[in-house]
C-alpha cells in the first residue's frame, strides 16, 4: 500500500509536466521508477514555508527541496509582493550568498527572476557574509534583499533568507504576505526566469571597505587595542564567507597578529574537515583549538558559513581552552559595552538591549545593574531587528544577542553579525588583557556578582514528515500533561507562547504575553530556573533549553558549584525530554 495521500501525489504528477526541464522530470521518474517513496513523501508532502530563518531545505526536486523552481517561486512572489507594497516606486533589492554548494547559482538566479520583473538588483559579485547583505539592503535604501545560505545547517541543506527594507528578516505580517503570494503562483509558467542584465549592479570588494570602517567607527576602546595590538587571535571560517572580510576587519580594528587557520580558510560547501559546520559544536572548533594551542593564543574564534554566528574558546583556570557558549559570550559582550559606555559616560536614559525568551536572565541582570533596559524576544534574531527597527529614533540601541550564538554590537545591521562580533570579541579580550584579566576570569567575576547560570541545551533531530509529526505530538503531549515538579523542584509558572498565557501554578492566574504566537513553552521552576521547549525553524529538530542559577560566593567555589549545577539540569533534564 502507497504512503503517499492524494495532496502529495498531486504535486508528484504536477512535476512531471512540461513545465519543468527535462533533467528535473527525469530526476522525479527515477524516485518513482526506484520506488522510493519515502524519499518522494519527504520532497512533496509540503510547500517549503518561511520560518525563523526564511527558506531552508534539503538540496533537490521536490516541493519541500531547494532547487531552481521553489526558489524562482518564492522570488516571483516576493516581487508580486514588492510590486504592491511599492506600487510607484522603481524597487530595489540586493542579493548575496555563502559558500554552500549551488549558493552562488541561486544567488543569480534570484537575480535574474528580480530583474526579469523590473526591480533592480545589488547583487554581490562574490560570497560574501550574511550581515553584509543586511548592511547593503540599508546603504543602497533597497526595497528588500535576500541571502543565499542555510546557516550551519549540514552541507546537504540551502536556504533563502528574505530581508525587508528596514535591513532585517521578514517578520508578521511581511512574512506570511509573502507565503501567500508565493501559493498564490499556480504555475511555473508564472515566474519570470529571464534575465535583464541591465536591472543588475554587481558588488564589488569595494563595499567591503565601507562596511569595515563604518564598523571600525563603532570601536569603545581604541587605545586598549592599541596597546594589545599583537593580541594573539586564532580565527577559522569553517570554509565559509568569513574569510572574505573577518581578517580585514581584524586587521583594520588594530590587530596585527591573527593567525588564520588554513586547513579551514577556502570556501568550501562540502565543509570536509568538520562533520557540521557549526562554530556551536566542540568538534567544529577542535582544529581552530589545536592552532591556538600551537601559537598561545589569548582568544580564539571560529564562523559559520555565513559568518552570522560566532564561536569561542578561551584559556580557563587551568589554563585549557574552553568553549564558551553562547549565553556566556553574549553575556561578556553586554557587560563589556555597557561598562564601557558607563565608564566613557556614553550611557543615556533611552539606550537599551535585547535577548530572546531562550537567552540567559544573566544578561538582564547586567542590563538592569546599569539601569539599562532591556526587552524579550520571540527566538530568532529577526525579532531582535524587528525591535530595533519600532525604537529607531526614539531609543538607542547598544547590544543585542541569543543564545544560539548570535550577536550585533551597534546598529549599523538589523541582523546577527559575526564580523562585527569577532571584531569586538578581540577588543574587549585587549580591554580586559590590559587589566591582567583573561575573558575566563571575568565571567567568573559577574557569576560572583550576579549570580552563577548554568545553561544547557538538548536538540533532538526527527526528520522528514514523520519527524515533523512527531515533534508536533511532543509538543502536544507537553501542553497536555504539563509537568508539576522538575529535577525534583517545583514548576511555580508556566508560560505557552501559543496561547500567549502564562499561569501561576500556586493562584492559578492567567496573564497575557505581549508577544506575537510561537510554538514554545516555558517552565518556570521555583527556584528561578527556566526549562523551554520549541521546536527549531530552521531545522528538522525539537529543542530543550535549561538555565539554572545559584549563588558563587568566591571564584575559587567555582567547580564545585558549576558539578552541583550540571547535575540539577541531567536532572531536570531527564524528567522532561522524552525521545
Amino acid at each position: 500500500m502507497s504512503i503517499l495521500d492524494k495532496e502529495t501525489q498531486s504535486r508528484i504528477d504536477s512535476w512531471l509536466t512540461n513545465e519543468y526541464d527535462e533533467e528535473t522530470v527525469a530526476q522525479v521518474q527515477k524516485l518513482i521508477d526506484d520506488n522510493q517513496e519515502s524519499e518522494l513523501l519527504d520532497a512533496f508532502y509540503k510547500e517549503l514555508e518561511f520560518g525563523t530563518g526564511g527558506l531552508r531545505g534539503i538540496m533537490g526536486v521536490g516541493s519541500n527541496r531547494m532547487n531552481k523552481y521553489t526558489i524562482g517561486k518564492a522570488t516571483q512572489g516576493l516581487s508580486n509582493y514588492l510590486k504592491k507594497q511599492f506600487p510607484n516606486e522603481q524597487i530595489k533589492v540586493a542579493v548575496s550568498y555563502d559558500s554552500r554548494n549551488n549558493s552562488q547559482g541561486f544567488g543569480h538566479l534570484v537575480a535574474d527572476v528580480f530583474s526579469a520583473n523590473g526591480i533592480h538588483v545589488f547583487l554581490f559579485e562574490q560570497l560574501r557574509p550574511t550581515p553584509m547583505l543586511s548592511f547593503a539592503v540599508r546603504h543602497y535604501s533597497c526595497h528588500a534583499g535576500v541571502m543565499l545560505t542555510a546557516s550551519h545547517n549540514p552541507k546537504e541543506y540551502n536556504g533563502y533568507k528574505a530581508y525587508w527594507n528596514d535591513g532585517g528578516q521578514l517578520v508578521p505580517p511581511h512574512d506570511k504576505n509573502v507565503i501567500a503570494e508565493v501559493n498564490a503562483i499556480q504555475s511555473v509558467a508564472e515566474i519570470k526566469f529571464e534575465r535583464v542584465p541591465e536591472n543588475i549592479t554587481l558588488i564589488d570588494e569595494s563595499f567591503d571597505d565601507i562596511y569595515v570602517e563604518a564598523n571600525k567607527r563603532l570601536s569603545i576602546h581604541p587605545e586598549a587595542v592599541a596597546a594589545q595590538k599583537d593580541l594573539k587571535i586564532v580565527y577559522s571560517p569553517i570554509h565559509g564567507t568569513g574569510i572574505t572580510v573577518v581578517p580585514k576587519m581584524l586587521k583594520t580594528w588594530g590587530f596585527t597578529n591573527v593567525t588564520v587557520v588554513e586547513e579551514q580558510a577556502t570556501p568550501d560547501g562540502n565543509f570536509p574537515t568538520v562533520v557540521y559546520p557549526n562554530p556551536e559544536e566542540e568538534e567544529a572548533m577542535s582544529i581552530a583549538k589545536k592552532k591556538g594551542q600551537e601559537v598561545g593564543a589569548d582568544i580564539i574564534m571560529t564562523t559559520d558559513p555565513d559568518a552570522d554566528r560566532v564561536g569561542v574558546a578561551v584559556r580557563n583556570s587551568n589554563g585549557e581552552y574552553q568553549l564558551l557558549n553562547g549565553n556566556q559570550i553574549g553575556s561578556l559582550l553586554t557587560y563589556y559595552v555597557l561598562s564601557s559606555y558607563k565608564d566613557k559616560g556614553l550611557l543615556k536614559e533611552n539606550d537599551y538591549i535585547v535577548k530572546t525568551i531562550v537567552t540567559t536572565n544573566l544578561i538582564t541582570d547586567i542590563s538592569e545593574s546599569f539601569n539599562v533596559k532591556s526587552y524579550e524576544t520571540l527566538t530568532g534574531f529577526k525579532y531582535i531587528g524587528e525591535v530595533m527597527t519600532q525604537k529607531l529614533g526614539q531609543e538607542n540601541y547598544l547590544v543585542g544577542g541569543e543564545e544560539s550564538y548570535g550577536f550585533l554590537v551597534g546598529d549599523l545591521v538589523r541582523d546577527k553579525d559575526a564580523v562585527n562580533a569577532c571584531a569586538f570579541i578581540a577588543e574587549m579580550t585587549a580591554y580586559f588583557k590590559n587589566q591582567g584579566k583573561t575573558l575566563f576570569e571575568v565571567l567568573l567575576d559577574l557569576y560572583v556578582q550576579y549570580g552563577f547560570y548554568k545553561e544547557k541545551l538538548i536538540s533532538l533531530t526527527k526528520k522528514g514528515k514523520a519527524g515533523a509529526d512527531e515533534i508536533k505530538q511532543m509538543m502536544k503531549n507537553l501542553r497536555e500533561n504539563k509537568p508539576e515538579i522538575l529535577g525534583g523542584v517545583k514548576v511555580a509558572e508556566i508560560r505557552d507562547y501559543l496561547a500567549l498565557e502564562a499561569t501561576n501554578l500556586n493562584s492559578n492566574e492567567i496573564t497575557k504575553i505581549d508577544l506575537p504566537k510561537s510554538d514554545v513553552l516555558q517552565f518556570i521552576t521555583i527556584d528561578g530556573d527556566v526549562i523551554s521547549a520549541r521546536p527549531s525553524g530552521t531545522e528538522p529538530k525539537i529543542k530543550f533549553y535549561c538555565s539554572v542559577k545559584e549563588s558563587l560566593l568566591d571564584k575559587s567555589q567555582y567547580e564545585s558549584v558549576a558539578a552541583k549545577l550540571e547535575q540539577k539540569v541531567e536532572n531536570i533534564m531527564a524528567d522532561i525530554v522524552k525521545e
